[in-house]
């Protein structure tokens, strides 16, 4: 997928408009791709060629270097549209920030090229069979002066369409044959390495077309050059978590804004008043509009809540801090808010949808209900219940949020 020619390097505005323009044509197909399950690769190559999945690489790898706030923004946007496209590119920028924080200088002078070349990387991450979504099973091993993986994937979000494959392994070296600590490594693989083997055999409810199928890798093969020590990233105040979670929320905020965006037309062009309101329009009935109205703040608030939480992720990134720790402690609370309220948005409002269009507009030709199954599916990734322990404790005994990345 990856183009030749170099990508352009977008500074904040521009990453917003190209976003912007994207999203007005990804949006015109977005029903018909969910109901079909029609692949968006046309789409994903139009992301990369943008420029928009090398916002992050950084200054000094000749990269523009976004802040999160910007890349939330941008995510964002793009979910308004398309909630799958969205979600494509999440663990993308993940890792490019997992290799900002952890990789040697000549893998960000590796990678960043690609980068800027278009490459996309994808996750392979969530084990299926261990006990928590915390263990990992899949192994790298010393062998023969390299290194060889083996195990299984599930939910790698992006895998159809990527160049690289993020893939999280633990280092089983009991002789200490490699030299290396013990611990989670990422191996950065070319999705086409021998002995991988990526399924398309997503089928959840919502989110469909993602390409969230499951990679097994069987023997294979990998340099040291590709390894990197996840714990630099998530066992100290890199705001790693703040970052990952905060794109989560701009999916599920952007999905509420979308419902909304669609109820509001359809209710324009589409929905017959209820008679007893004695208007001609649907839009004219009073308690449509008060609804209306309530639905459109809990959007707004979704999308404050979620630009503030994106400042406080910039102040953690950028070090500026005299307390790093707490400056990172905030970013991940402030996050957790804005998780919170997106996830409810999202529900919320792709199922007040229904409720404020009428009978019509649950014709199945319509495929509205793609809102909802994409925001129900979404927001499972991470439940909100344990946000609001994180919070809550913070708030009772002054106990900072852990470092792990899904808070």
């Amino acid at each position: 997928m990856t183009t030749v020619a170099a990508c352009p390097v977008l500074l904040t505005a521009k990453a917003v408009t190209v976003a912007t323009e994207l999203a007005a044509d990804f949006a015109a197909g977005a029903a018909t791709r969910d109901s079909q399950r029609e692949l968006p690769f046309r789409e994903i190559e139009r992301l990369s060629a943008s420029g928009l999945l090398a916002i992050t690489v950084p200054a000094a790898y000749g990269g523009a270097d976004l802040p999160p706030s910007t890349v939330a923004e941008v995510i964002r946007i793009l979910a308004t549209a398309d909630p799958n496209i969205a979600q494509i590119p999440h663990s993308h920028f993940v890792y490019v920030n997992l290799l900002r924080l952890a990789g040697s200088d000549g893998q960000l002078l590796h990678y960043s090229q690609r980068l800027l070349h278009g490459a996309q990387i994808a996750n392979a991450q969530t084990e299926r069979n261990s006990a928590t979504v915390a263990e990992i099973a899949t192994t790298l091993r010393p062998s023969g002066g390299r290194f060889r993986i083996d195990g299984a994937k599930y939910y790698c979000t992006g895998s159809l369409f990527a160049d690289i494959l993020a893939v999280l392994t633990r280092l089983d070296d009991p002789d200490h044959e490699s030299g290396l600590a013990e611990g989670q490594y990422i191996a950065f693989l070319p999705a086409d390495t021998p002995g991988v083997r990526i399924d398309d055999d997503w089928q959840a409810m919502g989110q469909r077309t993602t390409g969230s199928g499951t990679v097994v890798f069987d023997g294979v093969v990998v340099d040291r050059s590709a390894l990197i020590a996840r714990a630099p990233a998530v066992n100290t105040p890199t705001a790693y978590g703040a970052f990952a979670q905060l794109l989560h929320a701009a999916i599920d905020a952007g999905i509420a804004r979308g419902a909304l965006q669609a109820a509001a037309s359809f209710a324009r062009e589409k929905s017959r008043p209820w008679f007893e309101a004695d208007v001609t329009r649907a839009i004219d009935d009073p308690l449509l509009i008060q609804r209306f109205g309530e639905l459109a703040v809990v959007v707004q608030a979704a999308e404050a809540t979620l630009a503030a939480a994106g400042a406080k992720v910039d102040e953690a990134v950028n070090g500026l801090s005299l307390d790093p720790d707490r400056s990172a402690a905030e970013a991940s609370l402030a996050v957790a808010g804005a998780k919170i309220v997106a996830d409810k948005a999202a529900t919320e409002v792709s199922s007040a949808l229904f409720e404020v269009c009428g009978t019509r507009s649950a014709a199945a030709d319509l495929n509205l209900d793609h809102f909802w199954r994409n925001a129900r599916t979404h927001t499972l990734h991470d439940p909100i219940r344990w946000k609001y322990q994180h919070i809550g404790r913070a708030l009772l005994h002054g106990t900072p949020p852990p470092l792990h990345s899904a808070i």
